[in-house]
């Protein structure tokens, strides 16, 4: 009569570790720069906050902008044949507030430096601003066009 012999036992199947080091025998590397660094911060996101600062500018002479929303896209949508704007208004609808929007990518393109970008959002928010309100951006802003 065959005996079987001892069931041969097989090893368990063993999950990935967590690496430690590299494969150069160095520690995991760390972030490149904790978060409230301006490093960590998007192009987005700073761009986002030059718009901001430039609201806040004009909310100071014009409280009634308060009821504006002001928004950021990237793009203008394409319209074939016409230049590509840095920004637009809407003026107020039944059931949506007055808008300003500013295009992040036209602007980007069209400045070099951050001072040169941010002096360029805040004309484009006074444009805007003007054509909404009906006036003239140097009566929005006394200071539009002379830095």
């Amino acid at each position: 009569m065959g005996e079987s012999g001892p069931a041969e036992a097989r090893p368990a199947p063993v999950e990935p570790r967590t690496r430690r080091r590299d494969r150069h025998g160095r520690g995991m590397r760390g972030p490149v720069a904790p978060p409230q660094v301006p490093l960590s911060a998007s192009r987005a996101d700073t761009f986002r906050d030059l718009v901001l600062d430039s609201v806040e500018r004009l909310e100071r002479r014009w409280p009634q902008l308060s009821d504006v929303e002001f928004l950021v896209l990237d793009v203008p949508p394409s319209v074939p044949g016409e230049a590509v704007p840095l920004g637009g208004s809407a003026p107020a609808a039944k059931d949506e507030p007055a808008r300003v929007i500013v295009y992040r990518r036209p602007v980007e393109i069209r400045s070099k430096s951050r001072d040169e970008r941010a002096l360029l959002v805040h004309e484009v928010v006074v444009e805007q601003v003007a054509e909404l309100l009906g006036l003239s951006p140097e009566s929005v802003d006394p200071r539009y066009g002379q830095d």
